[in-house]
């Protein structure tokens, strides 16, 4: 599908592109005004950094968003040099970081109309970032706009929600983001449908089944754990088995970008591998080992969480056949395992099942350890 403006990508946001490109169409002009904070709220995967980033680049376009211009096409590519993203692959974001992004938002903008700062995760500033930013937003400079993205209001410190124009995405629908992956990825209709049921509304992660055979796989082994668990000895396994996973998906990662980051670090202070070490160098060592550590926490357990939602919507169709509702399976490709264990559990085993899973997200959050975490609803899984 050819794209014809930015707000193209935004599946089943109807509502929240026609407040955006009203607001766009208010803010045009010398005499313009303008709300200089933003909040964007929604689910996992109802695109609400994509919302954002489709309305900076519409501040930034002559015409409002067409797609096609100088604007548009840097501010898609990421390359616009008035548009920022704070992002973090950490736990938080810190207030040192925070105040420079500050003091950046001051200046005017170098090409566009508007300089723009989009924070992605609002929710994991910490409180003296947010403090920071809570002043920025209170005195905003002329040409300055901030928009933070959180998965809910409540996720915000009040005063910076309080400051803020509210936009709420939606989760999308099936059939949208089916729709989307077949006319602008070129997926064939039957697997777009399969995937877009399987990602609960989350575009990116259909994209990704769509086209990562692995990944399929590996949601399949997933969806089959509830059948395969007995006794205390499966519990176990299980639980292990998806610690261990998550720990070496992000590791994956991790290692390589821990690898050049150390390396950049001594580069930047111009230390060589037997050379004296000046002073300082070791401090800002101990940062970047801190923050890397909170980064490879943060990908474990975003990669158990997604294990959990899965075997929750696993749940979710074991109750929708008990209860014979007539819903459409979230999961159909596991649709002989779902009968099983539709037979197997009561309704209210089915609840009981949901409710450790709950449990379970709830205790990671709250820092508990995976593993007993895992283990612990594992024997709330049990035939």
């Amino acid at each position: 599908m050819t794209v014809t403006d930015v707000w193209t990508d935004l599946v089943g946001q109807e509502p929240v592109v026609e407040t955006l490109r009203s607001a766009v169409a208010s803010a045009g002009g010398e005499g313009r005004s303008m709300t200089h904070a933003w909040l964007f709220t929604g689910p996992p995967g109802s695109g609400r950094s994509n919302a954002a980033l489709a309305f900076a680049a519409a501040l930034q376009c002559e015409q409002g968003g067409c797609g096609h211009c100088h604007s548009c096409t840097s501010a898609r590519a990421g390359s616009h040099p008035d548009i920022t993203v704070i992002t973090t692959q950490g736990l938080t974001i810190g207030v040192d970081g925070i105040r420079e992004y500050v003091r950046a938002s001051s200046l005017r903008p170098a090409l566009g109309r508007w300089q723009v700062l989009v924070v992605e995760d609002a929710d994991r500033l910490t409180d003296q970032a947010a403090a920071a930013l809570l002043k920025a937003i209170e005195e905003p400079s002329k040409h300055t706009v901030w928009m933070l993205c959180a998965p809910s209001a409540e996720d915000v410190m009040i005063t910076l929600r309080s400051r803020s124009r509210s936009v709420v995405l939606r989760t999308p629908g099936t059939a949208a983001i089916a729709r989307l992956l077949v006319e602008r990825d070129g997926i064939e209709p039957e697997m777009a449908q399969a995937v877009a049921a399987a990602s609960q509304g989350h575009i990116g992660r259909a994209r990704g089944l769509a086209r990562d055979s692995s990944a399929r796989e590996r949601r399949r082994a997933i969806l089959s754990i509830p059948v395969s668990i007995h006794g205390l000895g499966d519990c176990m396994a299980a639980a292990q088995r998806i610690s261990d996973e998550a720990t070496a998906r992000a590791a994956d990662f991790c290692d390589a970008a821990d690898e050049r980051e150390l390396a950049d670090l001594r580069q930047a202070w111009g230390v060589e591998e037997r050379g004296r070490r000046p002073a300082g160098f070791a401090g800002a060592v101990s940062a970047l080992e801190k923050d890397q550590k909170r980064r490879r926490t943060r990908l474990t357990r975003d990669g158990i969480d997604g294990v959990l939602l899965d075997l929750l919507s696993f749940c979710r169709d074991v109750l929708t056949v008990q209860c014979a509702t007539g819903i459409d399976l979230v999961n159909a490709d596991v649709a002989a395992d779902v009968a099983e264990m539709a037979q197997v559990w009561t309704p209210e085993s089915t609840i009981g099942a949901i409710d450790a899973i709950v449990e379970c997200r709830e205790s990671l959050t709250a820092n508990a350890a995976p593993l007993l975490a895992l283990e612990r609803m594992m024997m709330g899984l049990r035939r």
